[in-house]
């Protein structure tokens, strides 16, 4: 689990400097006009839409555009898209699970890309539920260490249904369900602890370790699924030591 974790943070920190940041940008632009399509656009009657508008002010997304596709969803503003979630599942180089999540305006388009990018890139699709049975949908939040220790915040947590606490070096990421994320946050609140970000993802049951050339290989894959506008996450079940991503980062 930790491999996964440290590798999720790596990415992210690339992820921020590099050409994906547009991409990004557009992610959280359509995760603000659906958070307000589903629970209207007033961010504090609809934490969802509140979270997401954090999150992209946080990326340095611009107000304008956080505003604009806040008013589209909410149908305050005409033009807004008509957002699907499609998951697609299937298997990358090595045999490694991937479970790919799209939200798109075009369910054909997303499959074409999605398929094109797989077929490319020694990966198979699967049929529906060959492989999310291998993945449980789990709660994150994030705390700046600081002058915290691990203690600190285990003992904020338990009684919120934490289920663990992870040390990623300059951070801690507290593991829980998605549905306790909420409590999770307002114990370390009250605990004095700052919560830095919270983020929802898919953690598997069996990790497949890889080496460093076929690390690549899968990473290469992630790299083309993500570059279709409508891939939001691709999540796997690989798993790099310490070794692997010093040897990638390089």
């Amino acid at each position: 689990m930790s491999g996964h974790s440290k590798w999720a943070t790596t990415k992210h920190k690339k992820a921020a400097n590099d050409a994906k940041r547009g991409k990004e940008f557009a992610k959280m632009i359509k995760n603000i006009e659906v958070a307000a399509r589903q629970g209207g656009g007033d961010p504090s009657a609809n934490p969802t839409l509140d979270d997401m508008i954090k999150k992209a002010k946080k990326a340095s997304v611009p107000n304008d555009n956080i505003e604009r596709a806040r008013k589209r969803g909410s149908g305050e503003e005409a033009g807004g898209a008509d957002w699907e979630n499609i998951t697609y599942e299937g298997y990358g180089p090595n045999g490694v699970a991937m479970l790919i999540e799209c939200l798109t305006d075009n369910r054909n388009r997303a499959a074409t890309e999605v398929r094109t990018a797989m077929n490319r890139n020694n990966g198979n699709l699967g049929e529906s539920g060959s492989v999310a049975y291998m993945f449980t949908r789990t709660g994150l939040v994030f705390v700046a260490k600081g002058e915290l220790a691990e203690d600190d915040v285990l003992m904020a947590v338990l009684d919120a249904g934490a289920e663990e606490v992870v040390d990623l070096g300059e951070k801690f990421e507290v593991i829980c369900a998605p549905t306790d994320i909420a409590a999770v946050k307002a114990a370390l609140e009250e605990a004095g602890i700052e919560v830095d970000d919270t983020d929802q993802d898919f953690r598997a049951s069996v990790q497949v370790p890889l080496e460093v050339d076929d690390a690549k290989k899968v990473l290469r894959l992630i790299d083309a699924l993500e570059d279709s506008d409508d891939v939001q996450n691709v999540y796997t079940n690989m798993e790099l030591s310490d070794e692997v991503i010093a040897q990638l980062d390089d």
